[in-house]
């Protein structure tokens, strides 16, 4: 019984000296080191890691607030190539890459009801005032040529324009004809999908570069 004994504690002691001198490691067993180097080997780039003041931590929070927050989608044109090239240059330079683009889309001819050119912003002011006042919706126009003037219907077809021009000859409208604002083809549209308040703050850097036309939302 003693001799067994023995035995055992010199088996035991063979274990724990093989064991501890990493012997056994090809086996899955072994001792874990204290200063762990495995999990160094583990992490991913630590030297992006950086402690953040109480400064830092609310800009962080402001960012990814805006980030969150419920973004907007605007559109303006039509450009034609000439103009889309400036606007191209007025872009990269104003506003962060993706977030716009200029997109090429087919037009169909617009026939509109036209009132204008007037001599100045303030008689188109007034004029769409008294407008207002019968019951007459107007809008500005957007083609540059034709401001300041005022839309009062748009049609796809000449003869759908100066049908309703003598709809509108009843109600008192003397000064308003039909006019052809564009003809069918292709231009170039600016998109803006997700506009955020500060980035619509840096828009009023791209107006000069607008050719008069002004954003609205997407259709």
């Amino acid at each position: 019984m003693l001799r067994l004994i023995v035995l055992v504690l010199l088996l035991a002691n063979g274990v724990y000296f093989a064991w501890s001198h990493d012997y056994l490691k090809m086996y899955g067993f072994g001792p874990v080191a204290p200063n762990e180097p495995h999990r160094m080997e583990q992490q991913i780039k630590p030297e992006m890691i950086q402690l953040l003041s109480a400064g830092d931590l609310k800009k962080a929070e402001a960012q990814v607030q805006a980030d969150l927050a419920p973004k907007e989608c605007l559109q303006a044109g039509p450009f034609d190539d000439e103009q889309a090239a400036s606007l191209r240059k007025a872009l990269d330079a104003a506003l962060p890459s993706g977030s716009w683009q200029i997109e090429s889309v087919k037009e169909s001819a617009r026939w509109i009801v036209y009132m204008g050119k007037y001599a100045s912003a303030d008689l188109q002011v007034k004029k769409r005032a008294e407008l207002d006042g019968m019951g007459i919706k107007a809008d500005a126009v957007g083609t540059p040529e034709l401001q300041p003037g005022l839309v009062l219907a748009a049609f796809d077809s000449e003869a759908a324009a100066k049908a309703e021009l003598a709809k509108l000859a009843p109600k008192g409208i003397r000064t308003a004809k039909v006019v052809q604002e564009r003809e069918a083809g292709t231009a170039n549209q600016l998109k803006l999908p997700a506009v955020s308040e500060a980035l619509k703050v840096k828009l009023q850097d791209i107006k000069p570069s607008m050719a008069g036309h002004s954003f609205k939302a997407c259709s």
